[in-house]
């Protein structure tokens, strides 16, 4: 517990500059005799920490005072190191100052071991310069319009303040503010066509956390894939969620709502997915794999 006070207490006065034995006291709920001790342990260590008496006398370090490599353990090192590179990663900076000067402070090797691509395949830079801005104007508070394909087709133009950058289900999302609809709204980052960060600021808020999940609201979709479609299925499924039979087969089951994107989703496995239950969600894959052979059929 002491050792754990005495790093705070450096940290504290490297950050303050200085401070008095009852300030220090009641920071770190002891006695201002304990302070003292503490301090004498300092300087014992060998840090340059002393205590000027009179009206603006106070305790405080040697100017030029840095911590040294040593105060931190070598899988503390590494775990700042690994923090930082990925930090470094999600800024698609190529070259990192700070990398290079900790790592020869630390004497450790900072291998870029993770790499992130936000452009979809085939695609442009768009998407990694799309990411950026955004990324940016939640850091700055800077509302942004953007032109927006819903999940109907339409276009819209939005004007947004956003809030965050979500990562889920493989796939980026941006958690906003929309003032034309004045609530709360995630888009998806692929489905942003255009954006441009305005002049406007706005106050920081937290993005409201959600009610209750309406998963329980849906029906339970059974869906039986062949062996060959296992590294789709445990793309798409949880592991509890998914049974293996004795033939090799997988059974999935989850709640999902019966919508245009479901069906969409189904018609991506092609024939390699059958539909055990609901019966009507059966009849309307079939439906819509009619229209389609009807459509194209020559």
């Amino acid at each position: 517990m002491q050792e754990s006070r005495l790093f705070k207490i450096v940290y504290y006065l490297l950050d303050k500059g200085q401070a008095t034995a009852p300030e220090l006291a009641e920071k770190f709920e002891v006695s201002v005799r304990t302070i003292y001790r503490d301090i004498d342990a300092l300087s014992g260590a060998g840090i340059p920490i002393y205590a000027e008496a009179g009206r603006n006398g106070g305790i405080r370090l040697m100017n030029d005072f840095v911590l040294d490599k040593t105060v931190f353990s070598e899988q503390e090192k590494q775990e700042i190191l690994t923090a930082l590179q990925s930090i470094n990663t999600m800024q698609n900076i190529s070259d990192s100052q700070t990398l290079q000067k900790l790592s020869a402070i630390f004497n450790l090797n900072s291998e870029n071991w993770l790499e992130v691509d936000f452009s979809r395949w085939g695609n442009t830079e768009f998407d990694n310069e799309k990411f950026e801005l955004l990324k940016s104007a939640v850091i700055h508070c800077k509302s942004v319009k953007i032109f927006y394909s819903g999940s109907c087709g339409a276009i819209s133009e939005r004007i947004v303040r956003p809030c965050k950058l979500a990562y889920k289900a493989k796939a980026w999302y941006l958690k906003a503010f929309c003032t034309k609809k004045q609530d709360w709204r995630i888009f998806k980052l692929n489905r942003i066509l255009d954006l441009e960060i305005l002049n406007e600021s706005f106050s920081r808020r937290k993005f409201p956390k959600p009610i209750d999940s309406s998963e329980g609201e849906y029906n339970q979709i059974t869906l039986r894939f062949p062996k060959e479609m296992a590294y789709r299925v445990y793309d798409e499924f949880d592991e509890m969620h998914v049974q293996r039979q004795e033939n090799g087969d997988l059974i999935a089951s989850a709640r999902m709502p019966e919508d245009g994107w479901l069906i969409g989703f189904l018609l991506s496995f092609g024939t390699q997915v059958d539909v055990l239950s609901p019966v009507c969600l059966k009849n309307a894959l079939a439906e819509q794999a009619r229209l389609i052979y009807e459509k194209n059929k020559s």
